[in-house]
């Protein structure tokens, strides 16, 4: 799980990102990550692009939240926010906070 990086958003902007769950298929071991970027308009547009990914190096992913986030990386502040709609509000709460440690 090392080969796959914990966070990569886009440098700058607004956008939304997720929260997914990497495991692999009959393992115990599990690893968060963060994936966001300005080009999905909507929070499952991230993980349709990193589901197909994480499979082809063998981890099934789970989507556990998103929301948006605001990022300057001039002055090196992110501000996550917001919430998907899409995405288990139990799994989102639970993690928002770590998500916004992990970034």
């Amino acid at each position: 799980m090392a080969a796959v990086r914990d966070v990569e958003i886009d440098p700058e902007g607004t956008f939304k990102y997720i929260l997914v769950r990497l495991q692999r298929p009959g393992g115990e071991e599990q690893r968060d990550i963060v994936r966001g970027t300005k080009a999905a308009e909507f929070h499952n547009h991230i993980f349709e692009k990193v589901n197909p990914e994480m499979e082809k190096l063998g981890y099934e992913c789970k989507c556990l939240g998103g929301g948006k986030i605001d990022h300057n990386s001039k002055d090196k502040k992110i501000r996550v926010f917001g919430l998907s709609t899409w995405s288990p509000l139990l799994y989102y709460f639970r993690y928002h906070s770590e998500t916004a440690e992990d970034v």
